[in-house]
């Protein structure tokens, strides 16, 4: 899969995608991510992209054209689902990272920054034949710009292409995952305390171990 991001601040990515298991993924060549910045889109020979926003308010806005053109050079055949990083858009979840994943080889994401994006852009792009744009959001708070939630869409959905996990099990929502878990030692020492790991960790009694997962998980949702 292709992660296609529409970003002003490219570099903010770097760490992130270059480390653990999504630089693993990307030297392997199980995802590719490539980035199209607005400000090499726009005629300004600053490469100013925001202006002030019409009726007021504070902050700045970015422009319509840029934006536009940084999605086209995006835009490819297998590429129909654009997503539109917003505050106010629809709750990214677990379901919608597994229907990507299975559904689209590229995906775009634009990230807003400042205090929008102009809106212009969505009713053009929502016109264009044979794509899908829609707003989404990674929770009820609101972030400086979108490239923390798209990292976030974009590890989500990652892990769920075969191959980016060492084994498919590891996507802990398909497995009882418990909000508690130990390794070595079995007893730790801690200024004059003992803390051990559970004992029915220790008992290799498989049906047990799950039922004190499950246990683990309707207390931590109460």
């Amino acid at each position: 899969m292709t992660f296609h991001v529409v970003t002003l601040f490219p570099e903010s990515f770097d760490s992130y995608t270059s480390s653990s298991i999504i630089g693993r993924a990307v030297c392997n060549k199980k995802i590719k991510i490539k980035f199209y910045n607005p400000r090499d889109f726009t005629p300004d020979k600053w490469k100013r992209v925001d202006h002030k926003p019409y009726g007021g308010g504070p902050g700045m806005v970015l422009e319509a054209e840029s934006v536009i053109k940084a999605v086209e050079k995006a835009l490819t055949p297998s590429a129909p689902l654009i997503i539109w990083l917003s505050p106010s858009g629809k709750q990214f979840d677990n379901n919608y990272a597994e229907k990507i994943s299975k559904k689209y080889k590229d995906v775009v994401i634009i990230c807003g920054r400042y205090e929008g994006i102009d809106e212009r852009v969505f009713k053009i792009i929502k016109k264009w034949k044979e794509v899908k744009m829609e707003r989404l959001s990674v929770g009820p708070y609101v972030l400086t710009g979108g490239e923390l939630p798209a990292m976030v869409i974009l590890d989500t959905v990652a892990r769920r292409i075969p191959g980016v996990l060492g084994k498919i099990e590891s996507v802990e929502e398909n497995r009882v995952s418990s909000p508690e878990v130990y390794t070595r030692p079995e007893v730790l020492e801690y200024k004059g305390k003992k803390y051990r790991v559970p004992k029915v960790l220790l008992s290799g009694n498989h049906k047990e171990i799950e039922r004190w997962k499950e246990e683990k998980i309707k207390r931590f949702r109460k």
